[in-house]
């Protein structure tokens, strides 16, 4: 009998795809699950999926099929359990399954879970399109979607279970019960362009704790932002008494002390802005990270006055994280609140450690804009 592997394999990966699902907020607090390969997959390691295999190792012990045996002989059991001392075993152990997935499936999951809306691009290169993207096999369609590979196998396996196939004239001629086409669905297709820049405090009171949390947010903005547009730019500011823009590795890994003086960073903001992405063209997000300190009332209210006049009118969306600290006053996120607190451009949260990470970035990424 023909076994319908595409079927099986089909099938498995939409449990693996629901048990990531379920298990999705929990990966979004944990760094060390979820690391790039390459640029176009993601590898994900999933405990808990048991996958059917054979075991070809009997060690001396008498097995089912393994030729006579009296009654009353013991069989191999799997899963038997041992203290730990002696020599090694040949029964499996429990492994963790390592999953890739790209990119856009992560995407798509965490718009399924969050329930985000399609960002609605703005600029003159927002121009309306849509894809195609084939999505199955069916038994019915054009000529020109015919999918000669799967009509040959669906051919091969008929004679097969009808025991007329001669394998030494093997013959296959389809049918048109046997033939399978292509189907597909139209999906919109992004075509503006977006650039993200993160900005993030690096004085001394934002520890490898607080740029862990940063680092990790940072990959599902990313991967999120990147699926709804067709080119995707990222720069990256670190500032403490001053700014510079810095490659990604350094920007999680500078640590610096002195003061901070958030007002450098938008400046450096305005100046790249100005200077690389007019805003015409472009999609623009910001999204700042701190503990909340800044030096002076004064810079604060410079800094306000800089995101009012001139940086908010730039972006589709600016979004300040808070980052929980023990050396943090947390004074900055109140002072953006009081001016900002209904603007629908803005997005002002705390984020409390690693278990924040979720809560932020629905709150960041539910706007839709």
């Amino acid at each position: 009998m023909a076994l319908n592997i595409d079927t099986d394999v089909g099938r498995f990966r939409q449990i693996v795809r629901g048990r990531v699902r379920e298990e999705l907020r929990r990966f979004m607090t944990r760094g060390e699950m979820i690391g790039r390969k390459g640029r176009n997959l993601v590898s994900i390691p999933l405990p808990r999926v048991d996958l059917p295999h054979f075991v070809h190792s009997p060690g001396g012990q008498s097995h089912v099929g393994q030729g006579d045996g009296d009654v009353g002989d013991v069989l191999g059991q799997a899963g038997q359990e041992g203290n730990g001392k002696g020599q090694a075993g040949n029964l499996p152990g429990e492994h963790i399954l390592e999953v890739e997935m790209t990119p856009a499936e992560l995407a798509e999951l965490l718009g399924e879970e969050f329930g985000l809306p399609r960002i609605q691009p703005k600029g003159r290169k927002n121009i309306e399109a849509r894809t195609t993207r084939y999505t199955g096999i069916a038994t019915a369609g054009p000529e020109s979607l015919r999918h000669f590979k799967r009509t040959f196998r669906q051919a091969l396996k008929r004679l097969v279970a009808s025991g007329v196939y001669d394998p030494d004239r093997p013959v296959i001629a389809p049918i048109r019960e046997d033939r399978r086409y292509r189907t597909f669905k139209r999906l919109p297709a992004p075509q503006a362009n977006a650039a993200i820049f993160y900005v993030m405090d690096v004085s001394g009171s934002m520890g490898d704790e607080q740029k862990e949390v940063v680092r990790i947010a940072s990959f599902w903005l990313d991967t999120w932002i990147a699926s709804q547009y067709r080119g995707l730019s990222t720069v990256y500011i670190v500032h403490d008494a001053e700014a510079h823009e810095v490659d990604r590795d350094t920007f999680f890994r500078t640590r610096e002390s002195g003061g901070t003086v958030i007002s450098s960073a938008y400046r450096l903001a305005l100046k790249i802005v100005e200077e690389r992405y007019n805003p015409t063209d472009w999609n623009l997000y910001l999204f700042q990270f701190s503990d909340g300190d800044n030096w002076s009332q004064g810079d604060t209210e410079r800094c306000v006055e800089m995101l009012r006049d001139k940086i908010l009118p730039t972006l589709n969306l600016f979004a300040y994280g808070q980052v929980e600290s023990p050396y943090g006053s947390g004074q900055y996120l109140q002072d953006l609140r009081r001016p900002f607190g209904d603007d629908e451009r803005v997005v002002l949260t705390p984020i409390e450690g690693k278990d924040g990470i979720p809560r932020a970035v629905k709150s960041f990424l539910a706007t839709g804009r």
